[in-house]
């Protein structure tokens, strides 16, 4: 009996390494500022078009502002301005991407979307195509970037939703900036 238990958790190790091996995960991209960007699909909920934005005072500069969405006010993140270049422009193409962010309360989520140039597709990309993040040279913080696959010859930017999102920091930049606007 050992024998035969022994046998298939032998067999499920192989079982599991192969399938690591050609593990894919899916990515929904698009494009801001001209460069190509993207967010794990898990954390997505939906897209919709660019509208009906309500300003509030005294946010953070990287916050549009908020929307209604079926009855829960959701803010909306300037992607741009959060990695510290001009604000996006609203065109026809531009979108806001509703992605789900854990909060401080362990177990918890929050609704928060992001004011992106266009929605490009979903790619499915090989684990064994995604490289670490840069430690230099990136136009964005390091630590926002999860890696970077290249996918047809171009380098695709793999987000890392719970930095770039991060609700505490956000909170933390619109404090800062609510004191330096006193003096």
């Amino acid at each position: 009996m050992n024998a035969l238990v022994k046998s298939d958790k032998k067999g499920l190790g192989h079982q599991v390494k192969a399938q690591a091996a050609v593990e894919e995960k899916q990515y929904l991209t698009f494009m801001l500022g001209g460069e190509m960007f993207s967010i794990s699909i898990l954390s997505i909920k939906e897209i919709i078009w660019y509208a009906n934005l309500t300003e509030v005072p005294m946010m953070p500069a990287c916050i549009r502002g908020v929307i209604n969405l079926r009855g829960a006010v959701v803010p909306v993140m300037d992607l741009s301005n959060r990695f510290g270049k001009p604000s996006t422009p609203v065109v026809k193409s531009t979108c806001i991407v509703i992605i789900e962010v854990p909060t401080a309360v362990e177990g918890e989520h929050q609704n928060m979307g992001v004011v992106v140039d266009s929605v490009q597709a979903v790619l499915e990309i090989p684990t064994s195509e995604i490289e670490p993040a840069p430690s230099f040279g990136a136009k964005i913080r390091s630590d926002f970037i999860e890696g970077i696959a290249k996918v047809n010859g171009k380098f695709v930017i793999l987000l890392n939703v719970n930095r770039v999102l991060s609700t505490e920091e956000v909170s933390q930049i619109g404090q800062v900036a609510g004191v330096a606007d006193s003096l």
